[in-house]
């Protein structure tokens, strides 16, 4: 099976920057030791966080490419496709809220921090449990719970959006038609919705990101029909800039920048897929893991560090270091004997009609 290198590189860069910014974010380690690098703890508490752009986009990609590998988006069997992205989303995600309260829970023993988690009621564990708890308003259990929830309203859309190419789409068109719903969506999105932060529990929040990451599948797959990926790149093209002309954000400069740089990478995907540099797939594959575990391990080693260890910015750096390092280890630990066991229990039969079941990206 050929890996997709570039692909692991984003996400194990983008992980690593999310666990600091929650460092930095949540935890009172960071606190002794921005006076000594204020610059570095600025941009890790701020602009870091638009990592989770590269997540999005990255989503987007593999999600299109999972959904339309097979060519016959019309065979595509949508709430079989929506209940298997649940299923593969939400145990390891409830597993890991549970640890997130109960990391609070003993971190509260030594230290009094905003960002530990109170225990729940069992309405706030139903609503993460139905992924509803941001657009109900409820108070996360865990940084980048979030995410998770909008990454299944993502997929659901795209779902979506290609169950109704293949209802329109005639006379052999449904790709045209598939590529042209999802660009209308990347502009609702970027024109509209991503304008409104009301709009930032909702997946037309985040679907411009996200639609841009699949018309940059198709249009590296289109390569080889030279118009066809030229008029996919030239869409990415006009919808971003227009969109950053109206208004500019970062975090859409961002999200055009990585759907154009996997088009150029895998329009010469021969020449890429190639790397074989087993540590950086490994991270890859764990990258769930570290998103779901970071949290809880950051507060304990926050606890920690903060009730023992010496208020000097070297100590308390050195313990930010640990904390980066054992959320890794324990991401690693999360993804063998939690993630994969819970996937093994409750798989559904394997499907026929189209390969899909991509993990999610790990995000803020």
């Amino acid at each position: 099976m050929i890996r997709y290198r570039f692909l692991d590189l984003l996400k194990v860069v983008a992980f690593n920057l999310i666990v600091f910014h929650h460092l930095v974010f949540y935890g009172p380690m960071a606190d002794h030791v921005k006076p000594v690098l204020p610059d570095l703890m600025a941009w890790l508490e701020g602009p870091a966080r638009i990592a989770v752009q590269v997540f999005l986009v990255v989503g987007g990609f593999l999600a299109a490419k999972s959904l339309t590998a097979g060519g016959n988006v019309g065979r595509i069997q949508a709430m079989q496709l929506v209940v298997r992205r649940y299923i593969k989303l939400v145990p390891p995600f409830l597993v890991a809220m549970v640890a997130a309260v109960a990391a609070s829970r003993l971190a509260s023993l030594w230290m009094e921090h905003y960002s530990l988690t109170a225990m729940p009621t069992w309405f706030q564990l139903a609503t993460h449990g139905l992924l509803l708890h941001g657009v109900l308003g409820v108070e996360s259990l865990s940084a980048g719970a979030w995410y998770v929830a909008i990454d299944f309203q993502l997929y659901f859309a795209l779902v979506m959006l290609l169950k109704l190419s293949a209802w329109m789409g005639k006379n052999g068109n449904v790709r045209q038609v598939q590529h042209a719903l999802v660009a209308l969506g990347v502009a609702a999105s970027l024109f509209y919705f991503n304008c409104d932060p009301a709009w930032d529990n909702w997946a037309p929040y985040f679907f411009g990101s996200y639609g841009l990451g699949a018309l940059a599948w198709w249009a590296s797959q289109a390569a080889r029909e030279g118009k066809s990926a030229m008029m996919l790149v030239g869409a990415m093209i006009l919808l971003g800039g227009l969109a950053l002309e109206i208004e500019f954000r970062s975090r859409i400069a961002v999200s055009l920048a990585i759907s154009l740089a996997l088009f150029a990478v895998y329009r010469y995907r021969q020449s890429v897929t190639g790397w074989n540099i087993p540590l950086l797939n490994y991270l890859a594959r764990i990258s769930y893991g570290v998103f779901l575990m970071h949290f809880p391990v950051c507060v304990l080693v926050n606890a920690v560090f903060t009730h023992w260890g010496s208020p000097s910015p070297l100590v308390q750096g050195g313990g930010m270091l640990f904390a980066w390092m054992t959320s890794i280890l324990a991401g690693a630990l999360f993804h063998h004997f939690i993630e994969i066991p819970l996937g093994r229990l409750i798989a559904l039969p394997p499907r026929i009609d189209v390969k899909s079941g991509h993990r999610p990206e790990v995000v803020s």
